[in-house]
């Protein structure tokens, strides 16, 4: 019957073109699929083609479907001109008439010149809302606040691209992503059609709320998808701040809680859950949940109606038992895994290449001297300039010494020796502490780091016990009381340490705060495990049982008897429980063996007396040392070629990163005397460069030979470098699956053919050309040992004589 309608409609449109005609025929179908009446009332109204008594004709009918057609009775009564107005209105509010677009497509409407010179004004619920979204955003998203909250930058003059990979579910490379608009492309780097989110992870400061952030400004713009009408960014860490017992439906999750629509909040519900794909959650930081939170362990709820625990509903929506069509994105650190069957697509974070430092360089330092002089200085200092490969670090040691550059009259000169992580972060805490001074046009500041750590002891205390408590519980948000329990003054939050916590209303009426970065509460609860008198051994290292899995029995050589610490082993599979991997406790750890190291004791003397660091300190080293022994020695240990191979864990790699923070060549060769194989393997271990140094200052020490497995990891030129130190130990070295480049091999080429005692070489699927392929050829010329290479060129040139060298599966 309403084919037959159409088709009527279709001859009388051809021979009179009767817009009257047309509303006529297909009358019983505009009054099914309109069920929006204000918009139309509102615009008819304003263009004058209604009265003020025609709306209240209308409003008075008891129903919509008979407002609907009480308006076309009297557009129709009006003429042609109202009829084509109508039928322009429906085509202009596409998201207030989207059941009508197929019959607007099918009878090409083409509205006169006139009619297009009306004003049509949109108040649909639903565009109206989409509209606040947009502001809302484009609002919250256009400033990137400094790390000391004393200025804003805009975030397109600030935001610089890094390297974004799709990976597969092994988190190998399928390429990289063109443009973050390719995110939600369904044509690349799908893992699972069924899967409902997609999965961005990488290490902690690498970049991942800059992303979603930059990812909510092109929104608010209108340069994503068109089709995406609704746009809810959450932060994971707020969900801990509702209580056990609260309970509240998805309408009131995305509405009270996120951004209210200005009218008929029903009649917005309704559309999203009809058009669920027209709808982007973002969800940043998964692993700053609870700890015992688990996705496949929530309870299940389809229903949007259905009240449930606000940690519930984040599980089935990301499953897609909720809104299942809309798009999700979950952010995490690196370590932390999701159930295979939720995602979509993954995407890894692998920080700044060094033409996006470059470019990141550009945009901090316009000036092209100071610019120069600063990148020359970070190639100079390889340690620093692996540091800036993630985009947090970056920016603070380029406002570091930026800092220094205005306050020294222009000199800007980075130091000669190894900076590590806890150097970066005692230079930024002393730069905030120094700008609490005041301040004289004649006079610079001329206190020493020692005067300014000591001035400064109580509010670092406060800040630092609050920081302790806070990863005691894994907690990153805290509430007013919370701050002030630990003594936190007012002029301390002013500091910039603490920032307050965007979203308000999830916990309550007042205030709640977090730090700046997850990195930075790591250093404040090391620094107050070291300079408060009243830790003791057992709670100095209690974040050091992160490195064992729970059950393990406590050895005796690990320890004294009264610690109740674990043996180290080697992690179960990451599946088990997606937050085994706490890099929080990692870092922790990690400026602890900093602040305790030879090399700060200078500074903290004036802090803590001399007989509780030696305490500490000898309590941290005996730890450090049996423990790493403790966890070779109960790896799965296989016999190959001669060689007592071990298959590491990530967890080694994080007590090589403490030994190397301590720069201790003592604590180096200890460190060395506890390994007890003379292969280690450390395959898809997410072993980045940076970690090249920290294996180079323990491996360098090995007094055997030794082979070296770095297959599947995150490895380029500047790895390979740090890796130099060792290798006139090395016999077996593996490096593919890599991003290794042509100026690597050359390192490779002359570190090798200088000791001549290479036996196996694994080279496969990197990035070498034609020129790595000579130094190969070198390598396998001068090393008259090797017997295995396992070296696959694709950009090899297949004239050049040594591609069939190259391509030999050895």
């Amino acid at each position: 019957m309403e084919k037959q309608g159409r088709s009527e409609m279709e001859i009388i449109r051809s021979e009179s073109h009767s817009y009257i005609k047309l509303l006529k025929v297909n009358r019983e179908h505009l009054v099914t699929h309109v069920r929006n009446t204000q918009c139309l009332l509102d615009n008819l109204l304003q263009n004058e083609y209604f009265s003020a008594e025609d709306v209240e004709i209308v409003c008075a009918c008891p129903t919509q479907p008979d407002k609907v057609r009480r308006i076309l009775d009297l557009v129709q009564s009006k003429g042609e001109e109202v009829s084509e107005f109508f039928l322009y209105v429906l085509q202009r509010l596409t998201d207030a008439y989207v059941d009508l677009r197929p019959w607007l497509s099918e009878i090409s409407f083409s509205p006169s010149q006139l009619i297009q010179s009306k004003a049509v004004v949109n108040t649909d619920p639903v565009s109206r809302y989409s509209q606040k979204l947009r502001q809302q955003l484009g609002r919250d998203s256009k400033f990137v606040l400094c790390y000391a909250q004393k200025e804003e930058l805009l975030l397109e003059e600030m935001y610089t691209d890094t390297v974004v990979e799709l990976v597969d579910f092994g988190n190998e490379s399928l390429g990289s992503l063109g443009s973050l608009a390719c995110l939600l492309d369904p044509s690349t780097g799908v893992l699972n059609e069924q899967g409902e989110t997609i999965f961005i992870f990488g290490d902690a400061g690498v970049g991942k709320s800059m992303l979603l952030q930059r990812l909510q400004s092109l929104w608010a713009a209108g340069q994503l998808d068109a089709e995406l009408r609704f746009f809810f960014h959450f932060r994971c860490r707020t969900f801990s701040c509702f209580k056990e017992s609260a309970s509240l439906c998805l309408q009131d999750l995305l509405f009270k809680h996120y951004c209210y629509p200005e009218q008929d909040p029903e009649e917005v519900f309704a559309f999203l859950l009809r058009f669920p794909h027209t709808a982007l959650f973002t969800f940043d930081g998964l692993d700053e949940l609870h700890s015992d939170f688990d996705l496949s362990g929530e309870p299940d709820t389809s229903s949007p109606w259905e009240p449930a625990h606000p940690l519930v509903l984040l599980a089935n929506l990301l499953s897609g038992k909720l809104l299942k069509g809309a798009h999700k994105l979950l952010t995490a650190r690196t370590g932390v895994e999701i159930p295979r069957h939720l995602l979509w697509k993954k995407v890894l974070l692998r920080g700044f290449s060094p033409s996006h430092l470059r470019a990141y360089a550009g945009r901090m330092f316009p000036e092209r001297a100071v610019r120069q002089r600063l990148l020359d200085q970070l190639e100079a200092n390889a340690n620093l300039f692996s540091l800036c490969a993630v985009p947090l670090f970056c920016w603070i040691i380029f406002r570091c010494f930026q800092h220094f550059y205005d306050t020294f009259d222009g000199f800007l000169q980075l130091p000669d020796r190894t900076v590590t992580l806890t150097d970066v972060f005692l230079l930024v805490t002393e730069v905030h502490l120094n700008r609490t001074q005041p301040t004289s046009l004649v006079q610079q500041n001329t206190r020493s780091q020692t005067e300014t750590f000591r001035a400064g002891r109580g509010t670092l205390h406060s800040l630092g016990q609050v920081a302790h408590r806070g990863m005691e519980k894994s907690f990153f948000v805290f509430s007013q009381e919370e701050v002030q329990a630990s003594e936190v003054q007012e002029g301390d939050l002013q500091l910039g340490f603490l920032r307050a916590v965007p979203e308000l209303g999830l916990g309550g009426d007042q205030q709640s705060y977090e730090f700046f970065h997850l990195t930075l509460q790591a250093f404040f609860a090391a620094f107050f495990l070291v300079v408060d008198d009243k830790v003791g051994t057992r709670e100095l290292l209690c974040f050091f049982q992160e490195w064992a899995p729970h059950g393990e029995a406590a050895a005796a050589s690990c320890c004294p008897r009264f610690l109740p610490i674990q043996c180290l082993r080697g992690r179960g599979l990451a599946g088990e429980d997606p937050f085994k991997n706490k890099d929080h406790f990692h870092f922790t750890n990690l400026f602890l063996c900093g602040l305790l190291s030879k090399d700060k004791q200078k500074l903290l003397r004036h802090l803590v007396p001399a007989a509780t660091l030696r305490r500490k300190r000898r309590a941290l080293w005996a730890y450090l040392f049996a423990s790493l022994r403790s966890h070779l020695k109960h790896l799965p240990r296989v016999r190959s070629g001669g060689f007592s191979q071990v298959q590491a864990m990530p967890t080694f790699i994080w007590m090589l990163r403490c030994i190397y923070e301590t720069q201790s060549e003592k604590v180096g060769q200890l460190a060395a005397r506890g390994i007890c194989a003379n292969y280690i393997k450390l395959t898809f271990c997410n072993v980045c460069s940076a970690d090249c140094s920290a294996l180079s200052f323990v491996l360098h020490h090995f007094r055997k030979r030794l082979a070296l497995d770095l297959d599947n990891n995150n490895l380029n030129d500047y790895g390979v470098r740090e890796l130099q130190p060792c290798f006139s130990r090395l016999t077996v070295i593996r490096l593919s699956v890599n991003q290794i480049t042509d100026s690597g091999v050359k390192v490779l080429c002359e570190e090798l053919t200088k000791y001549k005692i290479l036996t196996f070489l694994g080279l496969y699927n990197n990035q070498i050309t034609d020129v790595g392929a000579r130094y190969i050829a070198r390598i396998l010329d001068e090393c008259t040992g090797l017997t295995h290479l396992k070296n696959v060129l694709p950009k090899v040139s297949e004239h050049q004589p040594w591609r069939s060298l190259a391509m030999l599966p050895w």
